[in-house]
């Protein structure tokens, strides 16, 4: 049961893996690429030189949503247990950054590769900075969705339309405090209650 730090620590999990995965097999010959969290700001020419770095994968969340299918069920949940639980997808964009296509391609084609050998992260995978409950898990997943959208969504960023692949990370689940009111502690003795004539 993650708290607020669960988003964040849904996407440390995914760099952690992806970093795994690169240093087990390089993808540019020679060089060390590294995955990178990243913000729209970073798209922008100089920040993703100074930000994001070369070779590189940039994993940028750039839509948060509620998981329609398990809203509900959770609600419930909720209701039993006093706790607030909201079941979140994580959209995402990998971008690779390089001198050259062939190494966006293959720095892309690594990392495309370890997601679908390792698609669910699970105990040790997961970023402990997001308190995850035992037995809960992160499934990373291309995500299906037109051409169209993905260029849409460069539309509104600092940069160019970059080589991009769209991922979703569901399902993150933030738990709130407990709604439940606290136990009664004192109690009012000798009261008793006023007659009227």
């Amino acid at each position: 049961m993650a708290g607020f730090g669960g988003i964040a620590a849904a996407g440390r999990s995914i760099e952690r893996l992806l970093n795994a995965a690169f240093e087990a097999e390089q993808p540019v010959p020679g060089e060390l690429t590294r995955a990178v969290l990243a913000r729209t700001v970073d798209y922008e020419e100089t920040a993703a030189r100074n930000n994001i770095g070369s070779p590189a994968l940039s994993i940028l969340v750039y839509r948060i949503d509620f998981n329609k299918a398990m809203r509900a069920a959770w609600s419930a949940v909720s209701s039993h247990d006093g706790i607030s639980h909201l079941a979140l997808e994580l959209h995402m964009l990998l971008t690779p950054w390089a001198d050259n296509a062939e190494f966006e391609q293959r720095i892309l084609g690594r990392a495309m590769q370890a997601l679908e050998e390792s698609p669910v992260l699970s105990g040790p995978m997961l970023d402990p900075s997001g308190g995850w409950a035992p037995g809960e898990s992160l499934q990373v997943v291309l995500e299906d969705i037109p051409t169209e959208a993905v260029m849409r969504t460069f539309d509104s960023m600092p940069a160019d339309y970059r080589l991009s692949v769209p991922y979703v990370a569901r399902i993150v689940r933030l738990d709130g405090r407990s709604l439940q009111a606290p136990p009664v502690t004192t109690a009012v003795l000798g009261l008793t209650p006023e007659t009227r004539p």
